[in-house]
């Protein structure tokens, strides 16, 4: 059988120019152990950033651009004519006390933007994303020899509040006369995936869901329980509205389509004998195409507004706090790399399922209009996953946002940051002769 071709070029191989170039993992496992310890909350990410700009700075080839759409930054390494490769981490964290017992656990306390003190804690893994794509610059910039093009790692702030893709595409991350980066060809991202730490998870088509969460203001009458004739309700109001939500998915979407609409808080009143003036809902909506989710978001307005109405309370006030695209993998695309993935990773390399769960990842490639891949690596300690999967209760496996989420170091950082190398690698340019 013919050795696996890279843009036609079947010498070195794939696993040769990775094993050669490879940098030492260990300064990259301290660099996310520290991220880890000190994490910062969306469009608060400045320590990251700075870490990785002065890792980038000293790297002798990346030319470094900061703060761009608030803590964003992109090192670009220009080698010759050839596609541009975009390869994308994000940095947040979230507001939530972790309790996984590591040596190296947050403890951190933050105000978050409602001023109030938080814990903050990388729950998803974005502190193993930056250290990795940092390895990856490294390993590139040492393999100039064996591609062409532009490589561009991208690391963006404020992705759990679905924001900072967007505006870094705002602030013109992609305009060549502003930061010098060509037009992408593709935009690459990888994420933490709570399976077996050492599996490559990859598929064509949806992948995540577009996501659209509202703010949601109900406004009653307040007064005497005793006199409700004279009050109007908000919290029975905000009770039918939360009952009616959960049949728009049941009655207005067909049953192979997936879809979730949740009403996840509700917070309303004071004390037990007055009616509040308002209630407040937290409404969120998912769904993998743009169809079901017009349809979708139609619906929940319709139910709100209609709840209202017929209780005689005022007009309500709906806000739109998180918006995201879906994330559906180019097919052309992600053969090539599945390809390489497979050959590389052999059995380790297996599909990844859609799972219900946002990203804003995709606005960087559709404000350019290039196609992109977005995989998971694997990332849950073997034993534990073994044990569990023998247990058939790989349910208690901790997952992204819970409070005992814990990445472990290795295998994972070696496979990702192998992984990572290899996809920018399968559609970087052949170098020249």
């Amino acid at each position: 059988m013919a050795p696996l071709t890279r843009n036609g070029l079947a010498e070195p191989g794939m696993r040769e120019i990775i094993q050669k170039h490879r940098p030492a993992i260990e300064p990259y496992e301290d660099i996310y152990k520290d991220i880890h310890q000190n994490p910062e909350l969306s469009g608060e990410e400045a320590r990251t950033a700075g870490i990785v700009a002065e890792h980038l700075k000293s790297l002798d080839g990346y030319t470094v651009h900061t703060g761009i759409g608030g803590h964003g930054l992109v090192g670009v390494l220009k080698n010759g004519s050839g596609p541009t490769v975009v390869l994308r981490a994000d940095m947040d964290a979230l507001p939530h006390k972790e309790a996984t017992g590591l040596p190296y656990a947050s403890e951190k306390i933050a105000k978050d933007r409602q001023g109030k003190d938080t814990p903050v804690m990388h729950a998803c893994g974005h502190d193993m994303h930056v250290a990795l794509l940092m390895g990856t610059a490294e390993l590139l910039l040492s393999a100039r020899s064996q591609w062409s093009g532009t490589f561009v790692c991208l690391f963006q702030p404020a992705e759990e509040l679905a924001e900072g893709a967007r505006a870094m595409v705002e602030d013109g991350v992609f305009d060549e006369a502003k930061f010098g980066i060509p037009k992408p060809d593709i935009v690459i991202g990888q994420h933490t995936h709570a399976v077996r730490a050492g599996r490559i998870t990859l598929s064509p088509g949806p992948i995540l869901t577009a996501i659209d969460s509202l703010d949601v203001r109900i406004f009653g009458r307040s007064g005497h329980v005793c006199r409700a004739d004279m009050c109007i309700d908000p919290v029975l109001i905000a009770a039918s509205i939360v009952v009616r939500l959960q049949g728009v998915v049941n009655k207005e979407v067909r049953p192979e389509e997936f879809a979730v609409v949740s009403c996840s808080s509700i917070h309303g009143g004071t004390a037990a004998n007055i009616v509040p003036d308002f209630v407040d809902l937290k409404v969120t909506i998912r769904s993998y195409t743009a169809t079901v989710h017009k349809r979708m978001l139609a619906a929940v307005h319709r139910i709100i507004a209609l709840e209202c109405e017929i209780s005689g309370a005022a007009e309500p006030r709906i806000k739109a706090f998180m918006t995201a695209p879906s994330t559906i993998n180019d097919a052309r695309s992600e053969a090539r790399l599945k390809e390489q993935f497979d050959a590389y990773f052999g059995p380790d390399s297996i599909p990844l399922y859609p799972f219900g769960a946002s990203e804003d990842f995709s606005y960087l490639a559709e404000a350019v209009k290039a196609p992109y891949i977005f995989y998971m690596f694997g990332c849950i300690d073997p034993e534990l996953w073994d044990r569990k999967e023998k247990e058939n209760k790989l349910n208690e496996v901790p997952h992204h946002h819970c409070a005992d989420y814990k990445p472990v170091i290795q295998p994972t950082m070696n496979h990702a940051l192998d992984a990572f190398a290899i996809a920018a690698l399968t559609f970087l340019g052949s170098p020249t002769k």
